[in-house]
This record gives structure tokens, C-alpha cells and sequence, in this order.
């Protein structure tokens, strides 16, 4: 008789992984940007005034990383 041992399954990688700032920095950052159309700087003013350092190229990596495309409308006269 065989026992057999269940292995531990690990999590699917997640897409912050790697990144220095906490997830919950960068869904803030991004969400800023996108939902009231500041500027880059504008941002990276907010998140100082909260304690976090971060420069306004980080930013624009971040939103133009976790920004979902959006999705392509089928033109029934475009050609195929």
C-alpha cells in the first residue's frame, strides 16, 4: 500500500512581484492618474505628502504596466 503526499500548491506569481513599493502604492498611484487625470508629478506630490519617495518615471512605468488595454471594437466594416 502506497501513501501518497500531497504537495503544498504555491501561489500563481503575482504581477507585483519584484516591484520595490507595496502593491497597495502602486494600484494608489495608478489609480490617482487615471481616475482624476493629475499629471505624473502631480502624483508623485500626493504620495510624498504620505511618505513615499518615488519618481515621476516610476509612475509612468507603473500605469503604462497595470493599465489594462482597452478592448478592440469590431468594425464590421473594416477590412478582414
Amino acid at each position: 500500500m502506497r501513501i501518497h503526499r500531497l504537495r503544498p500548491v504555491s501561489a500563481p506569481p503575482s504581477a507585483f512581484a519584484g516591484f520595490r513599493f507595496p502593491p497597495d502604492v502602486i494600484v494608489l498611484a495608478v489609480r490617482w492618474y487615471l481616475r482624476f487625470g493629475l499629471s505624473y508629478r502631480d502624483v508623485v506630490e500626493l504620495l510624498a505628502e504620505r511618505g513615499v519617495e518615488v519618481d515621476h518615471v516610476t509612475i509612468y512605468r507603473w500605469v503604462q504596466r497595470f493599465t489594462p488595454l482597452p478592448p478592440r471594437r469590431r468594425d464590421p466594416l473594416a477590412r478582414r
